[in-house]
């Protein structure tokens, strides 16, 4: 008889058929086991959706520009002071952060970017990476108020969107009347001009409204965790103990001068406009001064100062003059004094830094 053929007696055959299924059947109910793993954990995941939690502990205050004059101006004021240093750099989605310290305050300092979009992005960005406490602003503008000129300082108390509008086509093509009857409205425009004339009569800041030719100013809602419901806001207050250290500062700082050795002007309080818009226009200029009462004007601001305050994160704005936006004669000079500027809005950033130590 062959050997070979021995092997394949019927009760081989189903000692080794009966192997199979075993082994079949424990691979099958251990890819079943990992299948309703991952659907578990598909279901309740690890991670924790939301606003990033930081451990208890020391926060970093948040030095802020918008751009390249500006942060130039506070990197060499850093650079030359003993108590000031940056321990490590740091680049996320692009955005430099420099972290370090300001006589034993940390600080993380960075740049927006210019404008309204860069400014809001840049600045949740930082509230989702680093545990901020306060965030102090510094940067150029134009004068808007008169009595302003190249190198002095605004520090508003509020900060409100000049250029969020509605754009209408006149009722006659030909009428060049200012008028907004002169004008088609949308219903909805003409309802939220009747609840900004209400406003006026409760709140002294609320803007006197009023149209720029088929250009007529409107407000966004926003929304702020506890409300039932988004609010149209017509300004971003800045926080009270940041005013008040500005103000300390403004007493407490020697005179800041420009390099002709003018002693600038220092003004905390009233108001300041932003928009996504460079303003170099005379008629406009009167227009920010009449229906904001603007102080000065730049191009982000009052987003740094919407998402801190949907945050509840103290805020505060330096702005130094570099430009009259609009009211100069000839072209705009704001490229030759934007260093110049920065370099007088930083003088008082620090002083305003000393404050903050001293109130430690």
């Amino acid at each position: 008889m062959d050997t070979n053929q021995s092997q394949f007696t019927p009760k081989a055959l189903f000692t080794n058929l009966l192997f199979v299924v075993v082994l079949f059947s424990s691979a099958f109910s251990a890819g079943a086991q990992a299948l309703e793993q991952n659907s578990a954990n598909n279901e309740h995941p690890a991670i924790k959706y939301g606003p990033r939690e930081f451990p208890d502990g020391h926060r970093y205050t948040a030095i802020v520009a918008a751009y390249e004059p500006e942060i130039n101006a506070i990197d060499r004021a850093f650079a030359a002071l003993p108590n000031a240093q940056i321990d490590k750099v740091l680049f996320i989605r692009g955005v430099k952060y420099q972290l370090g310290s300001y006589k034993g305050e940390k600080v993380v300092i960075f740049t927006t970017g210019i404008s309204v979009p860069n400014a809001a992005m840049t600045m949740q960005m930082a509230l989702d990476y680093f545990p901020i406490e306060r965030v102090v602003m510094m940067g150029i503008a134009g004068a808007i108020n008169p009595e302003f000129e190249v190198g002095d300082i605004a520090i508003p108390q509020r900060w409100y969107f000049h250029d969020e509008s509605v754009y209408v086509n006149p009722k006659v093509p030909a009428d060049k009347s200012e008028h907004p009857q002169a004008y088609i409205l949308p219903q909805y425009y003409e309802d939220a001009l009747k609840r900004y004339k209400k406003r006026e009569e409760i709140d002294i800041h609320a803007p006197r409204y009023k149209n720029f030719g088929y250009q007529f100013p409107e407000e966004m809602s926003v929304v702020k965790q506890g409300w039932d419901r988004p609010k149209q806001m017509p300004y971003f207050t800045v926080s009270d103990s940041l005013l008040a250290l500005a103000k300390r500062a403004v007493l407490n700082v020697e005179p800041i001068k420009m390099p002709s050795g003018k002693t600038i002007k220092v003004r905390v309080g009233g108001n300041g406009v932003t928009g996504s818009v460079f303003a170099d226009n005379a008629d406009y200029r009167i227009w920010l001064q009449e229906v904001y009462k603007a102080q000065v004007t730049e191009m982000e601001s009052a987003a740094v100062g919407q998402v801190c305050f949907v945050n509840e994160v103290d805020w505060i704005i330096i702005r130094s003059v570099s430009d009259l936006a609009g009211a100069q004669h000839g072209k705009n000079d704001e490229s030759v004094f934007d260093g110049i500027a920065s370099g007088t809005g930083t003088k008082f950033l620090l002083a305003m830094l000393d404050e903050l130590v001293l109130e430690k």
